[in-house]
Order: structure tokens, then C-alpha cells, then sequence
């Protein structure tokens, strides 16, 4: 397959991507906007939706580690393994990505695609096939994104409990309804912000791995990459995922609004920190973690743990499973491709 074909396999494929990250995903920015009721279900898609659209324009940081951080130059640059990898990883995600998301299961996007990158690289090439330092990185955000979330979810609603302990409820619920929009927004920015570079470094990757773009001079994203992984990200995100805003907005504890307020703020947060710093984390793994720790500050019982438990099974599932999928779709696409067998 010559250099440019493989560039539009990958590319098409990253948007289809982009388009299932917006559909799951879309619900984490907007769960607890619908789930307190301060907005109806369909115009806070429609809302959400146009700011992970503009969240999708800013920020490279996340794009470079996924593009340049995880696979080596050595690697990268043998176009008998590197555009290869780079085709598996869109390949294999996808069929994750779908399947928990036809069930509710607010898995995260992002560690699907990464899963299926890293186990394509490491089927291509064995420890080589990877850097040590995007590892890093990537495990980093496992760990911290459900952890910094549920931190700050609970400081946050402590804090507002006591600030607000003295106020009338009625102007306390009128502030926070009010509140909860702006952190909902901030939400859902962060949200493109973090998620559309996965799919922006895929592409910028495999253009580095088939020569289309030279990264001597810096590791950069070309305009039509950036625009058109927004535009997938925001028809993604209209489309939305019913079944995980359910389970976020609802099954894993009653809020209010104030409760909603704050953890979106923390999971927006803990986002935009980690984004800034190039640390590729899970909005999925965030807003959950923040909503758990927003429900904890009302005591233990007033979480629903055993949902928690489905989520979490669902989490530690999705890093194996992508890197199954990403060295199945390596062995089958480079096959396929090469001649080395035919179907």
C-alpha cells in the first residue's frame, strides 16, 4: 500500500475514532447537567457538543505524546512496522470502544486507542517497540485521572457544604443551577481539549511514519488535521451515549446542583492540568472518579459502589483488551497489506 493510502486509512479511521470518542464521551461532559436537571437532556448534548468542538483547537501537548513519545524514531521510520502500528491502533480501539458503549459502560476512549497502539508496537517490535518515558506518561494518567478526580470532588463539595451551610436553599440552588452550566462547559472543553489530540497525534504519527510530513524541525499538527478531528468530535458528541449518561448522571448517586458543580470542576480540573502537561488521561476516568468523590462527601452509603465495581471492571479490562485487538489488527493489516498472506 503505497504511503498515501495508508495516510487516508488512518486517517478516516482516526475520525471514526473521534466520532465514537464523541458519543461516549459526550455524556461524561454533560452527565451531571442532566442528571441534577438543570438542563434538559438534548440541549446540553447540543451544548456540550459545540465546546468539545472548540476544546478540540487548542493544545498540542497530548497529540506529541501519543504521535512522537510512545513509538521510537527507529521504529517510526521502518515502513515495514511504523505506518502498520499506527493502522492497528485506529483498527482495534473502535471495536472496544463500540461494544461498552452499546452496554453504558463509561470505559475511557482514550486508554482503548493508547492500549491498542502500545500492543501493536510491542507485538510489531517486542520492549523495543516502545519508549519508556510515553509509557510513563500513559500509565501516569491511568492512575491519577480516577484518583485526582475523586480528590477533588470531595474537597470541593466539602468546602461548598460548609461555605453554603448558612445560606437559604432556595438562593443556594438558584446560584449553583446557574454555576453548574459554567462547570458543565468547562467540562465538556476540556473534554476536546484532552480527547481530540489522541486521534490528532494518530495521524500526525503515521504522516511522520510514511514521510508525509518532516519533524525535524519540530513536532507539529497541520491545520486540516486539527479542524477536521473537531469536527468529528462534535457530530460524535450529537450523537451522544444515552446509555453512559445514565450511568453517570444517575446510577452513581443522586446530586444536586451544587454536588454536580463541583465535580465537574474537579474533573475539569484534573483534565486540564494533566492536558497541559501532555499526561494523555481519561475524561471517562476523571468526571466517574469526581462524581464518586462528590457522593463520598455525603458519606459512604451515598454511593453506589456496586456500579462503581461494573465501571471499575470495565477499566482494568480496557488496557489488555485494546492491546489484544491493537496486535490483532498489526498481524492481520500488515499481512494483509505486505502479501504476506491474502483472504
Amino acid at each position: 500500500m503505497d504511503p498515501v493510502t495508508i495516510v487516508i486509512f488512518v486517517t478516516v479511521f482516526a475520525l471514526i475514532f473521534d466520532m465514537a470518542n464523541g458519543w461516549n464521551d459526550a455524556a461524561n461532559a454533560i452527565a451531571t447537567v442532566v442528571g441534577t436537571r438543570v438542563m434538559r437532556p438534548v440541549p446540553a448534548v447540543i451544548f456540550g457538543a459545540v465546546l468539545n468542538g472548540i476544546g478540540a483547537l487548542f493544545s498540542a501537548e497530548v497529540a506529541k505524546t501519543v504521535g512522537a513519545e510512545i513509538v521510537p524514531k527507529d521504529i517510526l521510520n521502518d515502513q515495514s512496522i511504523g505506518p502498520y502500528i499506527f493502522m492497528a491502533a485506529v483498527a482495534g480501539a473502535p471495536i472496544w470502544i463500540t461494544w461498552c458503549t452499546v452496554r453504558g459502560l463509561p470505559i475511557s476512549c482514550s486508554h482503548s486507542l493508547l492500549g491498542a497502539l502500545v500492543g501493536a508496537a510491542l507485538f510489531a517490535s517486542g520492549s523495543n517497540g516502545v519508549m519508556g518515558d510515553g509509557i510513563m506518561k500513559v500509565g501516569k494518567g491511568i492512575i491519577a485521572s480516577p484518583i485526582a478526580g475523586f480528590i477533588f470532588g470531595f474537597i470541593l463539595v466539602v468546602i461548598i457544604s460548609r461555605i453554603c451551610a448558612k445560606m437559604k436553599p432556595r438562593k443556594a440552588n438558584w446560584f449553583f443551577d446557574k454555576a453548574q452550566i459554567v462547570s458543565a462547559g468547562a467540562m465538556a472543553f476540556s473534554h476536546g481539549t484532552g480527547d481530540a489530540q489522541k486521534a490528532m497525534g494518530i495521524i500526525t504519527g503515521v504522516m511522520i511514519a510514511t514521510h508525509q510530513q518532516d519533524i525535524s524541525s519540530g513536532f507539529y499538527i497541520e491545520p486540516w488535521v486539527r479542524f477536521s478531528c473537531a469536527a468529528a468530535m462534535f457530530f460524535g458528541s450529537i450523537v451522544g451515549g444515552w446509555g453512559v449518561m445514565r450511568t453517570l448522571g444517575s446510577r452513581l448517586g443522586e446530586m444536586k446542583s451544587y454536588q454536580g458543580f463541583a465535580a465537574e470542576t474537579g474533573a475539569s480540573t484534573t483534565i486540564l492540568l494533566n492536558t497541559l502537561a501532555g499526561v494523555p488521561i481519561s475524561t471517562t476516568h476523571s468526571i466517574t472518579g469526581a462524581i464518586m468523590g462528590v457522593a463520598a462527601g455525603r458519606g459512604r452509603k451515598a454511593v453506589r459502589w456496586n456500579v462503581g465495581k461494573k465501571i471499575l471492571f470495565a477499566w482494568v479490562a480496557t488496557f489488555p483488551a485494546s492491546m489484544a485487538l491493537g496486535a490483532a489488527s498489526f498481524f492481520l493489516l500488515r499481512g494483509l497489506m505486505l502479501g504476506a498472506w491474502t483472504v
